[in-house]
């Protein structure tokens, strides 16, 4: 099942978010490579696609899991939760409708 990881981020995280980037981009594409990974990405602070130093308010997560326990546990671990990047992260089952 899917499930929808959504994540808060702290004030002023753009500098947390550059220094753990790499390995959350990672960990994101290993889901990718198993053929797991629906839709990744972050809410920018203003309404571009390049917010420069305004950064970014949090992200979503959408992917398959073989349970809730599952999908949280995978969200704790998350390099952007140990940089202190997200505040608070929400995990909630989904259902793909469309397309």
């Amino acid at each position: 099942m899917y499930y929808a990881i959504l994540c808060e981020d702290v004030e002023n995280s753009l500098p947390l978010r550059q220094s753990a980037r790499a390995a959350h981009l990672t960990r994101l594409q290993s889901l990718a490579d198993q053929g797991k990974l629906l839709a990744a990405g972050p809410h920018p602070a203003l309404d571009t696609e390049k917010p420069g130093q305004a950064g970014f308010t949090g992200s979503l997560i959408i992917s398959e899991f073989d349970s809730l326990e599952a999908a949280t546990a995978w969200a704790d671990l998350d390099p952007y939760v140990t940089a202190g990047v997200f505040s608070k992260i929400i995990v909630k089952p989904y259902k793909l409708v469309l397309p």
